[in-house]
């Protein structure tokens, strides 16, 4: 063979290999579209379940608590005050005054905790305090919310007896189980938020004259205010839909409290202690009250998504 031959041969085989690479080149991309295709609609299916399932919650509720709102009135359904099955007289005023009194409790008492021991972590403790503090907060998110019951009603009711008086099941009983039981939400995305601030914005107050404590709540805590509303947000989610626990400690009584000391009945605690044995309209007014808790959940996750977009910008 020639060496003009032999390079021809050479000059062939080059463009032969460069074309079997552009094909197995193009196979693989075709390979990871096709992949990336299956993945995206593996998330969309996931996105759709969810979506999906809250369409499919809030029009059975609707479905099954409207009539009964319409059958007892509304006005006299949200504002009546007194809660009779028996009779068939069904007020809601006393449930939803016992949620919004025992969520409020539950803020005064659990988000300035709350955001201090993040600041605390974050901020000023040494690292070997740090490694004790924050494994057990991790661990109160892990305790079953009976549990909290528990301590409630073997320790918190008899000092609220003993030292208050009353009989101790309360509305200050609940306050201070549910302040605690936001606790871990709010510390744990509250320290996130603090630690995601800038390190130019603290050492720049540092550097102007300001003393570390200054600097934490005049630039640290400002700058991460959005992530610390957000933990509030999901706290007060968290104090608001709390069943066990409110019923083992509450007094579960129907009635509107005229004092912290007096028992209470929220609306989660109302639906899970009658809808074992309710039937015909007291049934469908356990429906009704979950559809107000729902509406009243939704307005109040607006409200606090649009402060928490504000405290963003």
């Amino acid at each position: 063979m020639s060496i003009k031959e032999m390079s021809l041969s050479s000059f062939f085989n080059k463009i032969e290999a460069n074309r079997i690479e552009k094909s197995e080149r193009s196979k693989s991309i075709k390979r990871r579209e096709k992949l990336e295709k299956i993945v995206e609609r593996f998330f969309f299916f996931c996105a759709f379940i969810s979506v999906l399932s809250v369409i499919t919650i809030t029009f059975f509720i609707f479905v099954k608590g409207s009539p009964a709102i319409f059958k007892i009135g509304v006005l006299e359904f949200i504002f009546g005050i007194q809660w009779n099955p028996e009779a068939e007289i069904f007020g809601l005023l006393p449930m939803i005054l016992g949620s919004l009194y025992a969520t409020a409790g539950a803020i005064l008492i659990g988000v300035p905790i709350g955001v201090l021991t993040a600041v605390f972590i974050a901020e000023l403790a040494p690292e070997w305090i740090v490694k004790l503090v924050k494994p057990a907060v991790e661990l109160l998110a892990g305790i079953p919310s009976v549990i909290y019951g528990f301590f409630g009603l073997i320790v918190i009711v008899p000092l609220i007896a003993k030292n208050l008086g009353g009989p101790g099941n309360s509305l200050l009983a609940v306050c201070i189980i549910l302040g605690i039981m936001i606790l871990p939400t709010i510390i744990s995305i509250s320290e996130t938020s603090i630690r995601a601030v800038p390190k130019e914005y603290k050492e720049g107050a540092l550097a102007l004259g300001a003393s570390h404590i200054k600097t934490i709540f005049t630039v640290i805590l400002p700058a991460a205010k959005s992530g610390i509303t957000a933990g509030i947000v999901l706290g007060i989610g968290r104090a608001i839909g709390e069943t066990m626990a409110v019923i083992l400690i509450s007094g579960n009584a129907a009635i509107i409290p005229k004092s912290i000391l007096k028992p209470v009945r929220t609306l989660t605690a109302n639906i899970a202690l009658e809808m074992g044995y309710a039937f015909g309209l007291a049934q469908e007014a356990l429906f009704a009250t979950g559809v107000i808790l729902f509406i009243f959940i939704m307005l109040l996750n607006m409200i606090l998504n649009a402060i928490t977009h504000k405290a963003g910008e």
